[in-house]
């Protein structure tokens, strides 16, 4: 598909990642003459488009149009710098636990933004984090996410969310409030700080078994992070810490940059 135009306007240039049921493409705007991030969509692309373009906050990808090619819709979203979270994670290993406080900063004021909206996201893992060159931390697909009007219904036998970043509830089809995306949360930071996911074993059964229990894997690295972590992946919803008292926890703490290896993202 490489050089394809898509609308007439977007032409293909690279593939810049890859889903379950997506794929992101970096094209050229050839009437604006800027790069563009291109997501070739499905059945949910409109909800997805609409969630997203609720949304005005520099830790939220920018949706910049939709338009349709053939028989499938595509979403324009801001090309983003730098690498996501998880490649970095996979490339330096364990990340420095004040870099990891201030990406826990940035996320919580992005999830904020995004439950004011009346928005739960539903995937906030290491993967749909963005750590940009001009130091923002973006927070993006949003195809899954839930908002007023729409139930983003699951088709039979489909799970939506990552196994080993989801929380207890999401696993047992309870209903969802934002309490959902900060345990997601804390298992993502757990994964920046110790390099690798709480709960995934190596085996689906294990891995679902391990996050509806919310027994994480042996801390090693989070040092003063821990108990803010923790707090984050309680498995009762409403023992769980806020947005407000996780942000007090993580702004409060006495750390040290130099901590860990550096990691540049």
């Amino acid at each position: 598909m490489r050089g394809q135009t898509v609308g007439g306007r977007y032409r293909l240039e690279s593939v810049l990642g890859r889903g379950g049921m997506a794929t992101v493409w970096l094209a050229e705007d050839q009437l604006l003459g800027r790069w563009v991030a291109l997501k070739r969509g499905n059945g949910e692309t409109l909800n997805e488009a609409r969630a997203a373009a609720r949304l005005s906050h520099p830790g939220v990808v920018r949706v910049l149009d939709l338009v349709a090619d053939g028989d499938r819709p595509w979403i324009v979203l801001e090309a983003l710098s730098g690498r996501t979270l998880a490649d970095a994670i996979r490339e330096l290993g364990p990340l420095p636990v004040d870099r990891v406080r201030r990406i826990g900063l940035c996320l919580l004021d992005v999830l904020e933004a995004v439950h004011a909206a009346g928005l739960v996201h539903r995937d906030v893992k290491p993967g749909n984090v963005q750590l940009c060159a001009d130091g923002r931390v973006v927070l993006f697909d949003f195809g899954i996410a839930l908002f007023p009007g729409h139930t983003a219904e699951a088709p039979d036998g489909f799970f939506q969310g990552s196994p080993a970043f989801v929380s207890p509830e999401q696993l047992h089809g309870a209903a969802l409030e934002p309490s959902t995306d900060l345990f997601s949360l804390g298992a993502t930071l757990y994964a920046a700080v110790e390099g690798r996911s709480p709960f995934d074993r190596g085996d689906l059964f294990a891995t679902v078994l391990a996050v509806s229990e919310a027994t994480p894997a042996p801390f090693r690295h989070a040092g003063p992070l821990q108990p803010v972590i923790e707090g984050l992946l309680r498995v009762d919803p409403g023992e769980r810490w806020t947005v407000t008292r996780t942000r007090e926890a993580l702004q409060a703490q006495s750390l040290y940059s130099g901590r860990g290896r550096r990691a540049r993202a």
